[in-house]
């Protein structure tokens, strides 16, 4: 058998001659042990390197009479370079990065896409609470078939249901009176709502970079309601309460997770179950079935069989992007999410600007830029 040692440039590690690196209660047979002299070692050092099975290192130099009083004397050793890092390992960190960009391109390519046939339906069918109510009612009947088939966990968030609904129907009643362009620039100002509601309700103090981050988003959905050419008062007040509702969503939705582990796709499943169950009473008692099928009859009078086809593509989509949001806060964290939500405003804004072609001031741009602006700073200040 031939042993080796392998030096390198590493500082030497210092083991003291008379303490065994390691001491083993195993007896060696006869023929299975032999003594190597240390490579290199100084004249004289009683030490040696003892192979057996296991392998370890010992020192003889306590058996020695002549030298027992001698000061112990020391074997220099030094260690192995290390291994390179495997390319491999950083393969799951760029996967998972890549995994929440195609998150965020669905996520806003979904949302754009149920804003523009949302609009579309809404100007031929001017009926934003069943509109709200197919939404959610095909968002239940996916996950139904999903939990049929999956056994997803049931979990019933009462109170968050409660606010998702306000804020669902709000939104809808604001696009049905005013362009999507406006609604989301007004909705943009979610931010203050939520430092509001934080601080004289729950008494959350926040540092002053959030507090000064809320004087664009003001400034910006203030300048652009006051320049908007086709302003409502029903369409901004419907996405103000929007904004509020969304905001106890958020709040209850942390209370309630707190402790639970349940995934966002079943968390936004029985979110939208629960508030089917909330808006119907409601949608038929403000609405109702006769205003329904007038109102049905006129829009496929003038649209055609398409109408359905628009109201079928809204209702698939809203759930989808609702789902893919939260599917994906199980990847990110809040803040990146805030960032993201952000983005995706801007790309609803000017997408619905092209599409439906509706008239923009400079002004109005120029708030609706500063709002947006003011949310990006809310979320950098609040990190």
């Amino acid at each position: 058998m031939i042993c080796s040692l392998k030096h390198s440039a590493l500082s030497p590690t210092t083991i003291n001659g008379s303490d065994p690196v390691v001491r083993r209660n195993t007896q060696l047979a006869a023929g299975k042990a032999f003594f190597l002299s240390p490579i290199g070692a100084p004249k004289g050092l009683k030490g040696s390197l003892l192979v057996s099975k296991p392998l370890h290192l010992t020192s003889i130099e306590a058996f020695s009479p002549k030298e027992r009083n001698a000061p112990p004397r020391s074997i220099v050793c030094k260690a192995y370079e290390a291994e390179p890092v495997d390319a491999g390992e950083a393969k799951p960190e760029a996967a998972r990065k890549a995994k929440i960009g195609v998150y965020f391109a669905t996520w806003w390519a979904l949302n754009v896409v149920f804003n523009i046939y949302n609009k579309k339906v809404l100007n031929a069918f001017p009926y934003p609470w069943l509109t709200s109510t197919l939404s959610l009612a095909c968002g239940s009947l996916m996950m139904l078939i999903s939990w049929a088939t999956r056994c997803l966990k049931l979990f019933f968030p009462s109170q968050v249901a409660v606010a998702h609904t306000i804020g669902h129907v709000a939104a809808t009643v604001s696009m049905s009176k005013v362009a999507v362009s406006f609604t989301h620039i007004i909705k943009s100002g979610e931010p203050a709502f939520s430092v509001l509601v934080s601080r004289f309700i729950l008494g959350e103090s926040f540092p002053a970079g959030v507090y000064l981050s809320l004087l664009p988003i003001i400034g910006g959905c203030a300048l652009a309601a006051v320049t908007e050419l086709n302003f409502n008062m029903i369409g901004f007040m419907g996405a103000m309460i929007s904004n509020l509702a969304f905001v106890f969503r958020n709040i209850f939705s942390k209370k309630g997770m707190k402790g639970k582990s349940v995934s966002g796709m079943n968390y936004y499943a029985c979110l939208s179950m629960l508030s089917l169950l909330i808006l119907t009473p409601f949608a038929i008692a403000v609405e109702g079935p006769q205003m329904w099928a007038a109102g049905w009859q006129n829009a496929l009078s003038q649209i055609g069989p398409n109408f359905v086809w628009w109201v079928a593509a809204q209702s698939v989509f809203y759930h989808l992007y609702n789902q893919v949001s939260y599917m994906s806060l199980d990847e990110i964290s809040p803040l990146t999410f805030s960032i993201g939500n952000t983005m995706k405003r801007i790309s609803v804004i000017v997408s619905s600007i092209i599409i439906f072609r509706t008239p923009v001031q400079p002004v109005n741009a120029l708030g609706a830029a500063i709002a947006v602006l003011g949310t990006f700073l809310y979320s950098q200040a609040k990190q």
